[in-house]
């Protein structure tokens, strides 16, 4: 393996600039990136950050440094609306499935979790839990009330944006003003708390019927949102550290608040670069439950949704999104799945090729494939750009396929360049791997119980409930648990 020292550009939010990348200690990054809030399955949108910041992370290994990667799971405080009103979306799940929250927080992170690593997604260095650290939220809060930029309000603490604004200025990320907030912001109920209408919650009081609450020195109740992120980063990572990545829906209000929420309590923002992927349009429409056009990762899997022509498997998904640039916006159809399974099949054939090409001893170098490798670091080096460093691996596919042919001859050193390239960035860095030659039988496993699933699913149509059963029955007892949903069956080995 050859382990290249390049400069590294990002992309600076706060400077709307490429930035030479610096991290703090030398040889060693500190990443910290916004989770998914676990109250159902997975679906595209949480593909993107999670394919978008491993290939970061790997990147980063591979050009030699040492990464501590922190990606929180938020299990409380995410509410239905921004603007700290609405129930808790875990909570309220938990209410319609009659379970404790815990458990439903608990079902889909493991689901989460199983799906990102089918999509070659390595775990992060710490994953903490919004609910696992409720004493630093509480304690960042009381740091927030003592240097004057919060206020108490029956029961609840609240951000005061006008204060904050005068001595540090809100916005900064986001580059949004005071006066956009108030022009853009509508009259709530349940914000006569507030002082201003776009102050947010650092701490609210638990109505008597919440379930979810924990006791404060104000009252009993939950961390907002904008928090959490605020103190596990600083516990994990410092209060300064390399690099605070997520989604771009999350620029504002999230990242902004957490700016101010670092800044009110620290002095400073603390997060040297902020990056934030784009979001996945699904035939140019933003993707929705309400546009019918939402798609979970599982039925990507399996092919079950009426936009999809078949199904299409994990490393197809990540060869798809990473034939954007993280910062673009990525729109998904059926054809472009099919165009990125293509697509994917060619460069794992030559990478499994490269490996048995004869090369003649005697030839030089040949400047051309250096320079394709070169080309491939210098993309992925600048600001992550992975269709660009895909289209120059397909340059070297072209080479392989061109030797493969006996047109063209090869030096041992050229060999080795085409191997590192096909192997090590495609395999290491971009995170592709041959799924025909590693994963046959899960591939099997797959498809053999989505089969079984579709009979089920027939018998139940016909209304022949004890075939159903029978059939349920029988895959628990080989290991795999059923849940049915109004969405349909989804299944996962016990």
């Amino acid at each position: 393996m050859i382990i290249m020292t390049r400069d590294l550009f990002i992309y600076n939010t706060c400077s709307r600039n490429k930035e030479l990348f610096v991290p703090i200690n030398p040889g060693h990054v500190g990443i910290y990136v916004c989770g998914p809030t676990v109250y159902g399955d997975a679906h595209l949108g949480h593909a993107r950050p999670g394919i978008t910041y491993d290939v970061l992370v790997r990147l980063l290994r591979h050009l030699g440094y040492k990464v501590r990667y922190v990606r929180n799971i938020t299990d409380v405080g995410h509410l239905e609306q921004d603007a700290d009103e609405g129930e808790d979306k875990i909570e309220k799940k938990a209410r319609l499935e009659q379970l404790e929250p815990m458990e439903v927080a608990q079902y889909y992170t493991i689901r989460y979790q199983a799906a990102m690593a089918k999509l070659g997604v390595n775990p992060p260095s710490i994953e903490p839990r919004a609910s696992g650290h409720i004493i630093e939220q509480i304690a960042l809060v009381q740091k927030i009330l003592d240097a004057g930029f919060a206020y108490e309000s029956n029961g609840s603490v609240y951000f005061d944006v006008d204060k904050y604004d005068k001595v540090y200025k809100y916005g900064v990320l986001s580059g949004r003003s005071i006066d956009e907030m108030i022009a853009n912001t509508r009259d709530l109920d349940g914000q006569s708390d507030k002082r201003s209408s776009y102050d947010f919650a650092l701490w609210k009081k638990a109505s008597p019927e919440h379930i979810m609450r924990w006791p404060s020195p104000w009252s009993e109740g939950f961390p907002g949102w904008h928090l959490e992120c605020s103190a596990m980063s600083a516990k994990y990572l410092g209060e300064e550290f390399d690099i605070h990545g997520g989604g771009m829906d999350l620029l504002f209000p999230h990242h902004e608040c957490e700016l101010a929420q670092n800044t009110a309590s620290r002095g400073k923002g603390g997060v040297h670069y902020w990056m934030h992927n784009n979001m996945i349009t699904i035939e140019g429409k933003k993707m929705g439950k309400s546009y019918g056009n939402f798609i979970t990762l599982e039925e990507l899997f399996t092919g079950k949704h009426p936009l999809l022509s078949q199904a299409f498997s994990p490393m197809t998904i990540r060869f798809f999104i990473l034939q954007a640039h993280y910062r673009g916006t990525l729109d998904f159809s059926n054809e472009a799945l099919l165009a990125a399974e293509k697509g994917l099949k060619k460069l794992m054939q030559a990478s499994q090729a490269v490996k048995g090409l004869n090369v003649e001893p005697s030839l030089q170098p040949n400047a051309d494939i250096s320079q394709i490798q070169e080309n491939v670091y210098d993309a992925l080096c600048d600001d992550m750009n992975t269709p660009i460093a895909l289209s120059h691996l397909f340059e070297a596919v072209r080479v392989v396929n061109t030797v493969a042919n006996g047109k063209m001859k090869i030096s041992s050193e050229d060999k080795a360049i085409l191997e590192e390239l096909l192997s090590v960035v495609v395999g290491d860095v971009l995170g592709l791997t041959d799924e025909a030659a590693q994963g046959g039988n899960e591939s099997l496993i797959d498809g053999l119980i989505t089969m079984i699933l579709n009979y089920r699913q027939e018998a139940k149509a016909a209304k022949d409930w004890a075939k159903s059963d029978q059939i349920r029955d029988a895959l628990a007892q080989l290991g795999v648990s059923i849940k049915d949903s109004k969405e349909g069956s989804s299944w996962n080995l016990k």
